[in-house]
């Protein structure tokens, strides 16, 4: 994860942690993360979950999240430009497409097969006007606007079966990735990985916890010292509270944005 020298005034917090499970099999976390603020109070924001059953899923999870950050930033976006959607469809869509490519070439690399590296991911794009995402595979993307209301901008892709999702390696990824946009003024933005989805969302009716957002969000807005700020969301992440529910790997990012 890292962040440009450039000024924004979006307050980001995000971990990766192992779940118990693969705690107990002595196993890597597979979830990552990446993150980027750019210039004109925009940021980028990616997370990605290296499939179970894939043996480098964790290989394939971080060079996802880095490529599509690395190849949104690496252009000149303003929020003027973003006003556009065939603008935020593009840039959402190359990326996207930039990550697939770039897991395919390490697998070809390391003569693994691209399934060896499946993930999921999803990539967001967020100003004080918008939030976009593009997503393939379970995970959420929440943002709250100014007036409080807090919304699911995309929803866990579980396939047709349980258990089953879409993975970047997939055949038919780009072609179903959800793409979303939400136009308010936004103040906050969540993105998570499937670990935390069951408590962070009432999966029947696709609508964000409130309890479990709003103090979040409330905490990233108010950080005096990132480092201990971090050391206490990843306290969080490895409470009773979440473990009692969870043992998969917890990816989390909270943004706000502070004026």
């Amino acid at each position: 994860m890292n962040t440009s020298e450039q000024t924004s005034h979006w307050q980001v917090l995000a971990a990766s942690v192992c779940g118990t499970s693969h705690l107990k099999n002595k196993q890597l976390c597979q979830d990552a993360h990446h993150w980027q603020r750019l210039s004109d109070d925009i940021l980028v924001l990616a997370v990605a979950d290296g499939a179970g059953s894939a043996s480098w899923g964790k290989v394939g999870a971080m060079i996802a999240v880095e490529t599509a950050i690395d190849n949104i930033a690496a252009k000149t976006i303003t929020r003027r430009s973003l006003a556009d959607d065939a603008v935020v469809r593009s840039l959402l869509i190359e990326a996207m497409v930039s990550a697939k490519i770039a897991v395919e070439e390490e697998a070809v690399a390391c003569e693994k097969q691209p399934s060896d590296l499946a993930s999921t991911l999803i990539i967001a794009i967020a100003s004080p006007e918008l939030i976009a995402v593009i997503q393939v595979g379970d995970g959420v993307a929440v943002a709250k606007d100014l007036e409080g209301n807090l919304t699911a901008i995309t929803v866990p892709d579980h396939g047709e079966f349980i258990n089953e999702t879409t993975f970047l390696t997939s055949q038919n990824a780009i072609e179903s990735a959800q793409l979303r946009y939400w136009r308010q003024d936004i103040v906050n933005v969540g993105v998570l990985t499937d670990g935390l989805q069951m408590l962070a969302m009432n999966m029947a009716i696709g609508v964000p916890h409130k309890p479990f957002f709003l103090p979040l969000f409330d905490f990233v807005a108010n950080i005096e010292d990132k480092t201990v700020a971090k050391e206490q969301l990843i306290k969080f992440l490895r409470s009773e509270r979440i473990t009692q529910r969870t043992d998969d790997d917890l990816t989390l990012i909270i943004a706000a944005l502070r004026n």
